[in-house]
């Protein structure tokens, strides 16, 4: 309970300021609607099942890259971390991409793939695996050696190493990856619905924009921060069960 009252004080004053503002003509109603007016709005929205259907098609966007690119960066951070020539093979190009804005590879996938569902879920699933890659990577890296050496003593294989080593004293840091790249998949996706406007928050927002229906606009920007504060959440207290000796560091 107490998390919670922490977590919701400040985006509650944040309303309540608005709405005060709203009520006092200090700001403009045409491009700052009251948040009232923004609940009776969303109220309508969800009643029609548009706000719904958007989310939904943008969750189910970013749900399918990430899961793709991060079980991908996964395994390519575990292969740099322990095999020196698979390092030296990958490393550079993935820091290449890291370095490459992602929206940028938007229309050559296009290209590729065509203007459907392909080309968005190939962009997502690259920018997750470039962030969960280098994160796990990094926390081979650090990976003390005496375990290692402890481990191939009591005869522990590649793949044990891999899965006895490795991977448990990754952990902690790989779900930071995680966190990061499940917000920058939730970005790509609504980036891309801006561009190539069909279904999804993205393009809610955009098409808003055309009609200059600001508090649909509010509305769709407001639906994508609770989506990525709830996915963050969530994926925090999956980190809690998974690796439970980094349970201190939640409270």
């Amino acid at each position: 309970m107490k998390r919670l009252v922490w977590a919701l004080w400040l985006p509650l004053l944040a309303l309540a300021a608005w709405q005060i503002a709203s009520g006092a003509g200090v700001l403009n109603p045409l491009f700052f609607p009251a948040p009232s007016a923004l609940a009776n709005s969303a109220v309508r929205l969800i009643k029609s099942g548009e706000l719904l259907r958007n989310a939904a098609a943008t969750l189910g966007r970013t749900a399918a890259g990430f899961l793709i690119g991060s079980a991908a960066g996964l395994g390519i951070g575990l292969l740099m971390g322990g095999i020196q020539g698979v390092r030296k093979s990958l490393q550079p190009m993935v820091g290449a991409l890291n370095a490459t804005p992602k929206m940028s590879l938007l229309p050559v996938l296009m290209l590729l793939l065509g203007v459907g569902e392909a080309a968005p879920i190939t962009l997502i699933a690259l920018g997750s695996m470039v962030i969960v890659s280098l994160h796990t990577f990094d926390a081979v890296e650090q990976i003390r050696p005496i375990w290692v050496e402890i481990a191939i003593n009591y005869g522990a294989n590649r793949g044990a190493l891999f899965a006895r080593v490795y991977l448990p004293a990754c952990l902690p840091r790989v779900f930071t990856g995680l966190r990061l790249a499940l917000a920058n998949a939730l970005v790509i996706a609504v980036a891309c619905e801006l561009i190539n406007p069909s279904t999804g928050l993205g393009s809610m927002i955009w098409l808003s924009w055309q009609t200059f229906s600001t508090d649909r606009l509010w509305i769709a920007l407001l639906a994508t921060a609770l989506i990525g504060g709830v996915l963050h959440e969530g994926l925090r207290q999956l980190e809690k069960r998974i690796v439970p000796w980094q349970a201190a560091h939640f409270e």
